[in-house]
């Protein structure tokens, strides 16, 4: 492997291991940068380890230049941020690269640019994707806002320039309640990212939410892994992604498919990215025609669910991205891509669903998970007696079943959870097996508002 020889992962838990693995596969030494809390944890056996600093992750994940001194500090020539924490910040991205670090992700100034929502949009609406109707860029002031959602029509939702994780976005289903949602939005986009501007929508209800994963090289080579449907969600956290997505029109995949290369192409898009849209099954200006995919927004990085689209495929996607970024083309074409029948991840989380998902820390006395085989892979940093931090997202597991169709795959993943045990602490298993064998679900019949059998 000609490149890298030590390669810094920036990240923890089960996308640390993720990354570690597919090093170990490249005869890259992995070195992790951990938080007092992860100090010694069962998964950086895989690799060397760095302290950080001590648990609270402004301190040691989010540290920017502890980071970048740490992975200078040991030796590595690269850093792979995994998603979360430092993942998309394009800050970050350039301070490596100015230390002689090579980022594993897009250009900085890529990242910047879709990380702002208006200009992202304007880029994506140029390069041939359907957009979400709306502003065409920041809203000057309240008048502005009237006057565009009365041109959109009602219901309208105000959002964030800067905005993530629902923060910062309020519904005005009538006139009467826009100025009402403006004054919050603002306030809470202020109090969140600094940044009180924003844009408008309309209000797309009743869709299903549908991504797109794309790679692509330094040499302008680029391909998409086909798309994912991830609508089974709960204030914005994905709970199951499933590909392909269920209820999609052939015509709009394949345009969309086509669309998504040549804006990720155009945009000078490096690496593994995902490209995100709403599907808005009452066609274009609700005249019944087949659903339209109109564009979100775009993630900068390797996403959680990315190991769906690599049952499918057979593609390591991470090991792309590690030899792009070391300056190899794509190994291989959109020719070479063959989407093979159903893939479904579920991801299995420390939570207590029947107390309104409460955070469930604490060891894990047993831990035996299903058995691998090419219809089932197990993602996780987790093994019996490892104490699940109060710190940090409560991800154990994620669980990839692939099957020659969606109720095979869906039959495979029930029996695999199934055979899934952990004590010590709760976990999400019983909701996913309730919403796999959820009529509902079977059937297509929800959309973003609700989990499968849920009111909405």
């Amino acid at each position: 492997m000609a490149g890298f020889h030590r390669l810094f992962i920036a990240n923890r838990g089960e996308v640390a291991v993720r990354i570690a693995r597919t090093c170990k596969e490249l005869g890259i030494t992995p070195v992790f940068g951990v938080s007092a809390a992860d100090r010694d944890a069962p998964w950086t056996e895989l690799g060397e380890q760095v302290g950080l600093g001590p648990a609270r992750s402004t301190h040691s994940y989010l540290a920017l230049d502890r980071v970048v001194q740490a992975a200078r500090q040991s030796g590595c020539s690269a850093v792979h941020p995994g998603w979360g924490f430092l993942a998309e910040n394009p800050v970050f991205a350039a301070l490596c690269e100015q230390h002689g670090l090579t980022f594993i992700g897009p250009p900085a100034h890529v990242m910047h640019l879709m990380g702002k929502k208006t200009p992202a949009k304007k880029a994506m609406g140029t390069a041939g994707l359907t957009l979400i109707p709306g502003s065409d860029g920041i809203l000057e002031d309240l008048d502005e806002a009237r006057a565009v959602a009365e041109a959109t029509g009602y219901p309208v939702l105000l959002k964030a320039e800067s905005g993530g994780g629902g923060k910062g976005m309020r519904v005005a289903r009538t006139a009467d309640e826009l100025e009402s949602a403006w004054s919050q939005a603002r306030a809470e986009a202020m109090a969140a990212f600094g940044d009180g501007r924003l844009y408008l929508e309309k209000l797309i209800e009743g869709g299903r939410h549908v991504e797109i994963q794309i790679m692509a090289d330094r040499y302008g080579n680029v391909v998409h892994l086909g798309e994912r449907d991830c609508t089974v969600q709960r204030k914005h956290q994905k709970l199951i992604e499933e590909s392909p997505a269920p209820v999609l029109d052939p015509e709009e995949r394949a345009r969309t498919l086509a669309a998504a290369v040549e804006a990720t192409r155009r945009i000078g898009y490096v690496g593994a990215g995902t490209i995100e849209f709403l599907l808005d099954q009452s066609g274009a200006g609700g005249d019944g025609q087949a659903g339209v995919l109109r564009f979100m927004e775009m993630n900068t990085r390797l996403q959680v669910e990315h190991c769906v689209s690599e049952m499918r495929t057979g593609i390591d996607l991470v090991r792309e991205q590690i030899l792009v970024a070391a300056g190899s083309p794509l190994s291989f074409t959109q020719d070479d891509v063959e989407l093979k029948g159903h893939a479904i991840e579920c991801r299995i989380n420390a939570e207590d669903p029947s107390a309104d998902f409460r955070p469930s820390p604490g060891v894990i006395s047993r831990w035996q998970a299903p058995e691998a085989s090419r219809f089932v892979r197990v993602d996780t940093h987790v093994r019996s007696g490892y104490e699940v931090p109060p710190f940090y997202d409560s991800l154990l597991c994620k669980v990839i079943c692939w099957g020659e169709d969606r109720d095979a795959a869906c039959d495979q993943m029930i029996a695999a959870l199934e055979a899934l045990e952990v004590e010590g602490v709760k976990t999400t298993v019983p909701l996913h097996i309730d919403i796999l064998r959820n009529a509902d679900f079977r059937a297509h019949r929800y959309d973003t508002r609700a989990l499968p059998g849920a009111k909405s």
